[in-house]
């Protein structure tokens, strides 16, 4: 999973250009203490101490810039904003979870890592107290929190993964339109390659963006129903997943990316999306925000930028319409207070999901903001997502942590040659039936 771009609420993994240093013991001692969240603040408010990853524009300035228009509004309430880096992040919640003290409201990507907080009764149980409301926001996005049909968080972004490409350089390789079967796919590739055009931007060295193009092709050939099948009997050596390891091998040897492309990351200006937004490389597979990112990170392609779903694999069992992506969500503590729930209301509804789609580069999570989407690559991925017959989760998020790392580390080991498909299945699954 990723990160990175204005809207770094995408992807898990983008990291975010402003330093936290100095955070970490005090947010840790700190939370859930009497001056702090779930309290009263000198004036009488209740403190709600909210952690997020917004630590990029427009991000960076427009989660504070809501939660003052929410305290205008509700002035017996006090939002108190924590912004972390998604790593820091990441490594502070496994410290909390393990004291058994989350925030009071805290990003959530959903799926197998949420599902532990709430197997550990740590995370709040909101079925009944958003029943009233949850309806209005798109059914794709609330998937990943939902358990056995209770409800653990809200979606507050929405989005999937495809090819983004430039479509100059698509022209200068005689490449007469998008590929729609993975076979299309390769014979782009090779002609990229013979107009002397790098076909395809990676980001070697973070695994996560690598990990897309398994996934997708499992997907492809196992369908969505064989992806949950597997992760239910903790069982990934079955020959569709092998295959999905086959369809990556031949694209690999086909030595598609940028040179050092091992040793890239997604962000810097020598990354993927750098490459990418300079055109350095004629595709990206990558999510929602990478339009943003490639301006940030590069100097953006403006309108020769062009996206298109992950092709169709002959012979597959899963729709060329089954989507692969996610979003992120918040989640309360349980026992946290009403009003941290209150806000998260509030921050979803149409109003304020209009401004988070105008000014935060998001897809609408809310049916009545739809609106305000007029990007046009963001259209293009609001419509994937609208026609989706399926929807599968990030598998770094779908799964238990350790098995969506595995997921990460054996599909990086195969796209640099050191693992075989056959050995990427029986490492995942061998992780899998660790747990």
């Amino acid at each position: 999973m990723p990160d990175t771009a204005p809207s770094s609420l995408s992807r898990r993994r983008f990291l975010g250009v402003v330093s936290v240093a100095g955070l970490g013991t005090a947010v840790l001692t700190s939370c859930g203490s009497s001056d702090s969240g779930g309290g009263k603040d000198s004036q009488g408010r209740t403190v709600v101490e909210w952690w997020h990853i917004q630590t990029t524009e427009p991000g960076k300035h427009l989660w504070p810039q809501q939660a003052k228009a929410y305290e205008k509004a509700h002035p017996k309430v006090k939002i108190k904003l924590v912004p972390l880096e998604n790593d820091a992040f990441k490594s502070k919640m496994t410290a909390l979870v393990g004291t058994g003290k989350l925030p009071d409201l805290y990003n959530t990507w959903g799926g197998g890592v949420l599902k532990q907080q709430v197997d550990a009764g740590l995370t709040e149980d909101i079925t009944d107290q958003v029943k009233d409301w949850i309806g209005d926001l798109v059914p794709a996005s609330r998937k990943a929190y939902e358990f056995d049909g209770r409800t653990y968080a809200v979606p507050v972004d929405i989005g999937a993964v495809g090819f983004w490409y430039n479509k100059a350089l698509f022209k200068q390789a005689k490449i007469a339109a998008p590929p729609t079967t993975w076979a299309e796919l390769l014979d782009a590739v090779k002609k990229l390659k013979t107009a002397g055009i790098t076909p395809i931007a990676l980001a070697g060295k973070e695994k996560w963006p690598g990990m897309y193009y398994w996934a997708y092709l499992a997907i492809r050939i196992a369908g969505v129903d064989g992806m949950q099948k597997a992760a239910d009997a903790k069982d990934f050596s079955g020959d569709d997943f092998v295959k999905a390891g086959e369809h990556l091998k031949e694209l690999v040897d086909l030595q598609p990316f940028q040179k050092g492309f091992l040793g890239a990351a997604y962000p810097g200006p020598t990354g993927e999306a750098a490459t990418m937004g300079n055109a350095k490389a004629a595709m990206e597979l990558m999510g929602q925000w990478a339009p943003n990112t490639q301006k940030s990170e590069g100097k953006g392609i403006g309108s020769d930028l062009g996206f298109f779903p992950f092709p169709a694999v002959d012979g597959g069992k899963g729709k060329p319409t089954d989507v692969f992506g996610g979003g992120g969500g918040y989640a309360l503590r349980k026992g946290g207070p009403k009003e941290a729930l209150d806000f998260l209301k509030w921050f979803v509804g149409p109003e304020s999901d209009s401004r988070l789609v105008r000014e935060g580069g998001m897809i609408p999570v809310n049916t009545k903001a739809r609106d305000a989407l007029t990007d046009p690559n963001l259209k293009a991925v609001s419509d994937l997502l609208n026609a989706a017959t399926a929807f599968q989760l990030y598998l770094d998020q779908a799964y238990p942590p350790a098995v969506g790392q595995e997921v990460n580390d054996s599909v990086a080991a195969l796209i640099a040659g050191s693992k075989s498909p056959q050995e990427v299945t029986r490492s995942i699954t061998q992780v899998a039936k660790s747990q």
